[in-house]
């Protein structure tokens, strides 16, 4: 399949050679003074649910092999490579890498490798831009983000730009015409992103207009959400931060089909809390609406960092009958000897009819030891309600970056 923007930074990383100085030092220093990336990340992901489908084991390990060069004149190229290799294969991909068996849960970590990035940036005081395959994340992913967790991380063939002109103030653009999935897949895209921040004494407020176009499907599928967002903190005393967030957006989705009329939803979220000597106290409701003919949906965000670790609603239309979300949650974290522990509750119902969808409890200890090395173990175990399937997830990882 061609890639027009990967062909567009390869061209680009040719000009931008060319366009060198001739002394050979200075080319020299640019390839050579350049930072190699080398990652590994080995997890072990046990599912059981509570169903016919037999337990999932999956343990795999992803290697990330890459190369920065130096900055000249504020340009960087970068090119990176990933492979996700399963040492025990005991689940479903959900793709046709590696075991893709229907009676076994699924972990979404398929057994093949890819090019992760390839990119052409560039850097200054109040302005940067990067061509090619990116990794690209907004705010909390909440709307757009690179799903990390998962071994395949989403990236994006992306033109994008970043304006710091004006004290406090930030903007980006970007324009996508690829997704690169967690699955391997490449969809066809006309997405428009933009993102503009501002820092106030009090905390960030951040507007957005997110215009994505699949067209990857039958259909060309459209969501054109905007939105406003408002996080920040006070000091209650010299230990104790007050903690406050609220956003609210709105979408409209087309399917694309001939005849079919627009679908309209809301997002809110509120939330508020303290950090006491450390301890971080949490407590929030974020809404995906619905009315039982369409419900808020995000596309390209990171959706395990939200609405609990189990995953059990990523796509908010499918899993609620169209009827929306309400997650109501709280949360401890904190770190003790260096280790990071949070906990986590979830109650889960939907935006319309307030029908019960089950609660979640999402434990997870980690640590970092140094630059190098981290480890870590997480936990979810959700309850079904009125409908869904009781599910427990365990994993358990350890991972390597130079």
């Amino acid at each position: 399949m061609t890639k027009k923007i990967i062909l567009a930074s390869a061209i680009s990383s040719a000009l931008l050679a060319a366009a060198m100085p001739t002394q050979a030092q200075s080319f020299s220093e640019f390839v050579q003074d350049g930072d190699v990336i080398v990652e590994l990340r080995v997890r072990n992901e046990l599912v059981q649910e509570d169903n016919a489908v037999d337990d999932a084991i999956a343990m795999t390990a992803r290697t990330r092999l890459g190369y920065e060069t130096a900055s000249m004149a504020g340009f960087k190229v970068l090119a990176e490579y990933d492979h996700v290799t399963a040492l025990q294969d005991a689940y479903n991909s959900g793709t046709d890498f590696g075991d893709n068996d229907a009676n076994k849960s699924k972990v979404i970590d398929p057994a093949t490798g890819d090019i992760n990035r390839a990119q052409v940036s560039y850097t200054s005081k109040e302005f940067g831009a990067v061509l090619g395959r990116q990794r690209i994340i907004f705010d909390n992913a909440r709307f757009v983000g690179n799903v990390g967790w998962r071994q395949n991380e989403q990236t994006y063939d992306a033109a994008r730009l970043d304006f710091t002109m004006v004290e406090n103030l930030s903007a980006t653009y970007a324009y996508i015409n690829q997704v690169n999935t967690i699955k391997f897949e490449d969809q066809e895209a006309e997405n428009h992103l933009l993102n503009i921040g501002y820092q106030t004494p009090f905390g960030k407020v951040v507007s957005y207009a997110y215009l994505l176009n699949n067209k990857s499907g039958a259909t060309d599928v459209t969501h054109d959400t905007f939105g406003l967002s408002f996080k920040g903190k006070a000091a209650a005393t010299d230990n104790v931060n007050v903690l406050y967030a609220a956003e609210y957006a709105s979408q409209t989705q087309n399917s694309g089909v001939t005849g079919a009329k627009d679908n309209d939803a809301e997002y809110t979220l509120i939330e508020a809390g303290a950090n006491v000597y450390g301890v971080t106290l949490l407590a929030g409701m974020e809404v995906l609406g619905g009315d039982g003919d369409y419900a808020f949906e995000t596309p390209l965000a990171t959706k395990h960092a939200h609405n609990g670790w189990a995953d059990q609603f990523l796509g908010t239309s499918g899993t609620t009958a169209n009827k929306g979300l309400n997650d109501t949650y709280a949360k401890v974290a904190g770190k003790v000897a260096g280790i990071k522990l949070a906990a986590i509750y979830h109650d889960f119902s939907t935006n319309k009819d307030s029908d019960d969808l089950g609660s979640e409890i999402n434990l997870l200890a980690a640590k970092k030891f140094d630059k190098n090395f981290s480890a870590g173990i997480k936990f979810a175990q959700y309850s079904e309600g009125d409908t869904g399937t009781d599910t427990d997830k365990l994993w358990v990882w350890a991972e390597a970056k130079f």
